[in-house]
């Protein structure tokens, strides 16, 4: 298959197509592959601006593009991104016959390290809350944290929810996670009330006040749908007052739900089941937190534990 320009820009148009209509992926995924394609074209065009083989990248060729990444530094994670979707994207190519075999079928993505995920400790959940101001936004804030550490979902998740995805009575919410796939999952007591008093002293008013008409759950300042950047601004906000030297951000909270879960007795299907993962082995990255935090709670308390 010789790529010219303009033959690869409809390629990528109609991978990405594929990739909406048919594999359901999220607008964000097909961003970032739509990203990493355009990076590696935009590499290999440089090198042949006339066009060139997609079909018969050597594996040299493929090398030469990693190391190139190596060079400037890029970390193993993106790098593992890319030649996954540089893969996809040729597994389509061969499957809808464009090409006779996939260029990027040995190529080995860089093993990544096992990152833990960051997340805050009970006490220092409790001081969170106890910081923000009962005030109109205040409690805007207020019910936004405490839905997202109450149900683990994400802030993409957290900005679309609806009035009518909330049941009070029921106390469960639902929220549409990655590739639109639906999931219920229960709120808390305190989460309720929070959420009740946002919605009767503050959403109510400033919907009035600015003549807003619509059913998005999170508002700001003008009674507009809250952003997902909107979000992590106020998470920030109160992280800087409480001076943790962690890299806290808006998910660091949906691992604080998973890890506060595990910790206090709840099993793994479960917790999948809320967090939304597709795969056990996504979640499972929670209980080496888990068990690290067993191991410090026996090297400190058994009597004949090492000191």
């Amino acid at each position: 298959m010789y790529t010219t320009k303009h033959n690869y820009l409809e390629y990528i148009k109609n991978f990405l197509s594929f990739l909406e209509i048919e594999k359901n992926a999220s607008l964000n995924t097909i961003k970032s592959y739509q990203k990493d394609l355009d990076a590696f074209f935009e590499f290999s065009f440089g090198d042949n601006p006339e066009g060139f083989d997609f079909a018969c990248l050597s594996h040299f060729y493929i090398r030469s593009y990693l190391a190139f990444l190596n060079e400037r530094k890029y970390a193993k994670r993106s790098i593992a991104r890319r030649v996954s979707a540089l893969k996809s994207f040729s597994s389509y190519l061969l499957r809808e016959g464009f090409i006779k075999a996939n260029p990027f079928a040995k190529v080995k993505s860089p093993k990544l390290d096992k990152k833990l995920p960051v997340f805050l400790e009970e006490f220092e959940i409790d001081e969170l809350f106890s910081i923000i101001a009962d005030d109109e936004l205040g409690r805007r804030d207020s019910a936004a944290l405490e839905l997202l550490y109450a149900t683990g979902c994400r802030v993409s998740e957290l900005v679309f929810i609806r009035i009518n995805d909330i049941d009070f009575f029921n106390r469960y919410v639902l929220l549409f996670g990655k590739g639109s796939k639906e999931r219920i999952v229960p709120i808390g007591s305190t989460a309720l009330g929070a959420l009740e008093r946002y919605i009767k002293n503050t959403r109510t008013v400033l919907m009035k006040r600015y003549n807003k008409a619509h059913s998005v759950l999170f508002v700001n300042s003008r009674g507009g749908p809250l952003t997902d950047r909107s979000v992590r601004r106020i998470v920030d906000k109160y992280i800087t007052v409480l001076s943790l030297r962690k890299n806290i951000s808006p998910h660091s909270i949906r691992h604080t739900f998973a890890t506060h879960l595990l910790n206090n007795g709840a099993d793994l299907r479960s917790v999948q089941e809320m967090l939304g993962h597709s795969s056990l082995s996504t979640t499972q990255i929670y209980t080496h937190v888990t068990t690290e935090t067993m191991t410090k709670t026996y090297n400190k308390t058994h009597p004949r534990a090492i000191k």
